[in-house]
């Protein structure tokens, strides 16, 4: 079957966790995702083509010629509980255009809401378990007119009825093919800290066995590649894609020492000329894994820090202490690799005193980057499961189904209101980011022109740009690397 694939763009949303400016600058990032799912279904021997119509800034009627011209059976797109309504408008943009094509969706809301996300007309299918064996299964029995209620984890309607199958085997992370990356403008790729090109991101490990109260991942199963398997798709992505950056989105990198080890001893092995980055709980560095980790390339460390008070921090189950923060931070810095520390503001118990303090501990810490979110009960965590059951109303259903209007979630746990949270919120950046020194000390270390002109151009929205409190804005645009090179790669494409 022809199978076609498309990541729309969105815009910025009022319950978003970032900052308008923040999430401008964020990064462009490959849709790992789906290129996993494109990558499963060639290897399942299906024709596919990619569409990543938000990195290309491509309209509707520019993705619906492009699909005409490839005449796909199926059409994939991500649902993501934030971004639902949106997908939602592509997709009825797709149909009306294209009548007989059937849609399949998957992704984080599939696993939440997995009726509710088929419950629109235009969706035929959903994928609400891992891809891995759902798609697959679902082309054959499409191409040979099986019952569907054989295939694991699908969704789909029988008349007005919906039909939800088998769970299905959790498949071992380390079968999966690479992502299809063949099919992606890598070119364009890049996140805020990005030094080198061509960027992309990887997933080395599914799952995360910690607590935390705030994240969607806690306390789930860890299902991750073998060292072979992580060094040959980074091999790949040197050798074909002309990848020289490559940020590991695992929830926790370090899980596994002796496997984090191993891909570092792989890399050096190999002599891969390569700059990564990678997500570290604050207890997992030690002297030898961050030498080896710096031999092996690593130039960025993205630790969890959320507070700079102690009381905070045992509040969301954060299982460290503020001198192992400064103890982590100061050792990595030794060994020569950047800090990112993520930090949050609305916290349980938060006021404008303990953001404060959390603020001069940030600006204590030597830290080359941060990133300040507003705590948001996200589906999945804990905090959305005590306040649905608390309140008896779950925004986050009721905003999928068209019932709910677009609005900041609100925050019990907290005496800070969403207004206040957004201005102690800007107001950090703001200071961590304009002391004279740390200004002076990025831009002699920028590596090169478009590192300069993004960073400094994120520092100037920043300060002139971001509103005080959130607002919508339908016009959002992620901020892109080169006008002139998306727009030869949409005419190559």
């Amino acid at each position: 079957m022809r199978l076609a694939f498309v990541f729309n763009p969105f815009s910025y949303k009022l319950h978003e966790e970032n900052l308008r400016i923040v999430q401008r600058y964020f990064g462009l990032f490959p849709p790992l995702s789906m290129a996993w799912v494109a990558g499963i279904a060639e290897r399942a021997g299906h024709e596919v083509t990619f569409i990543d119509a938000r990195t290309l800034r491509l309209r509707p009627d520019e993705v619906v010629a492009r699909l005409k011209a490839f005449r796909p059976d199926m059409v994939g797109f991500m649902m993501t509980t934030y971004m639902f309504r949106e997908t939602l408008q592509w997709i009825r943009h797709v149909k009306e255009n294209l009548p007989k094509v059937r849609v399949i969706v998957g992704g984080y809301n599939l696993r939440v809401y997995p009726e509710e996300s088929v419950m629109p007309p235009e969706i035929d299918y959903g994928c609400f378990n891992s891809a891995y064996y759902t798609v697959p299964g679902l082309l054959e029995a499409l191409e040979n007119n099986y019952d569907l209620s054989d295939v694991p984890g699908l969704i789909y309607k029988q008349g007005t009825k919906v039909i939800r199958t088998e769970y299905g085997p959790e498949p071992h992370f380390n079968d999966y093919p690479n992502p299809a990356r063949h099919l992606l403008p890598n070119e364009l790729y890049a996140e805020f800290p990005t030094e080198r090109k061509n960027f992309t991101v990887m997933v080395t490990s599914k799952g995360c066995p910690m607590n935390c109260l705030f994240c969607e991942a806690r306390s789930t199963p860890y299902n991750p590649r073998s060292i072979q398997t992580v060094v040959d798709e980074i091999q790949e992505c040197y050798d074909v894609h002309g990848v020289r950056e490559i940020d590991i989105f695992d929830y926790e990198f370090l899980v596994d020492r002796k496997r984090a080890m191993g891909i570092c001893e792989e890399i050096i092995r190999r002599d891969l000329d390569i700059l990564w980055a990678c997500r570290a709980r604050i207890d997992s560095l030690d002297e030898d894994l961050l030498a080896r980790m710096k031999e092996s390339g690593c130039g960025r460390v993205y630790l969890g820090i959320e507070s700079g008070l102690q009381e905070m921090l045992d509040r969301v189950n954060k299982g460290i202490t503020i001198e192992q923060v400064r103890r982590a931070v100061d050792m990595t810095k030794a060994h020569g690799i950047k800090t990112l520390g993520f930090f949050m503001t609305g916290l349980p118990g938060e006021t404008k005193q303990t953001v404060k303090e959390t603020l001069k501990f940030a600006t204590s810490l030597g830290l080359d980057y941060v990133q300040f979110s507003k705590t948001t009960a996200k589906p999945l965590t804990s905090m959305w499961h005590d306040m649905v059951k608390e309140s008896g109303y779950d925004y986050w259903r009721e905003y999928i189904l068209g019932n709910a209007e677009e609005a900041p979630l609100p925050r019990p746990w907290t005496e800070l209101s969403n207004d206040e949270i957004d201005r102690l919120t800007k107001k950090a950046y703001q200071k961590f980011h304009s002391r004279p020194f740390f200004l002076l000390k990025h831009a002699l270390a920028v590596r090169s022109f478009d590192e300069f002109k993004r960073k400094f151009l994120a520092w100037l929205e920043m300060q002139f740009r971001q509103e005080a409190v959130s607002r919508p804005d339908e016009h959002f645009v992620a901020y892109e690397e080169s006008r002139r090179k998306r727009k030869k790669l949409r005419k190559k494409s």
